[in-house]
């Protein structure tokens, strides 16, 4: 029951950004430029849950909180939200649906590049974020598909390292607590390699 009750004040939660950009949006809240402000916020959201959810791992293993083991995917799934709706702020208000000038602005401009790469490989990872793709797939073969959001994450911080152009420090920051996470795993990892030995 306690669990139920945690998970759901967990999604309330994290749905709670949504809820405040929309909110925003409506009450012209936001802004000169409220599409950037979408565009820039649903993104930073996006990369967050991503490093909540890497930064699961770790707090259950030094911690001891082995119950957000439970909510894992829950926060990934948000992350894909964000990132979902980022997206289509790019398509719908910034592209207007123009496949030729996406492709071309994919093409042209590297960090849009980076950004629609990132996105593409959260699509496996959300589509198979169920016990019932766990059992098809079998649990070696999920897992190696999972390892992907290494690589997303990395993804999504240069992403924003490169779209910021004066101020860095909020993508530095993010940097290195990617490379904290990221950097316990590889630990970890040696770790269990040099004790097999």
């Amino acid at each position: 029951m306690r669990y139920q009750i945690f998970k759901i004040g967990l999604s309330i939660v994290s749905l709670l950004p949504a809820i405040a950009l929309t909110l925003g949006a409506i009450n012209d809240e936001l802004g000169a430029n409220p599409i950037e402000v979408l565009t820039r916020d649903t993104g930073e959201w996006a990369l967050r849950f991503l490093l909540i959810t890497l930064a699961v791992s770790p707090l259950r293993l030094s911690v001891g909180w082995h119950f957000l083991a439970a909510v894992r995917r829950m926060l990934g799934l948000y992350s894909f939200f964000y990132a979902v709706i980022h997206m289509l702020l790019y398509l719908w208000l910034d592209q207007f649906f123009d496949l030729s000038d996406i492709i071309e602005d994919v093409i042209e401009r590297p960090f849009i590049t980076v950004g629609f790469i990132s996105f593409l490989a959260l699509i496996p990872l959300a589509l198979t974020s169920n016990d019932g793709m766990i059992k098809r797939l079998g649990t070696q073969r999920w897992n190696k598909l999972h390892r992907l959001v290494y690589y997303i994450a990395i993804g999504g911080v240069v992403h924003f390292y490169m779209l910021v152009k004066k101020d860095i420090t909020e993508p530095l920051v993010y940097i290195a607590l990617l490379a904290v996470l990221l950097g316990i795993r590889l630990y970890r990892y040696s770790r269990r390699t040099w004790i097999s030995v």
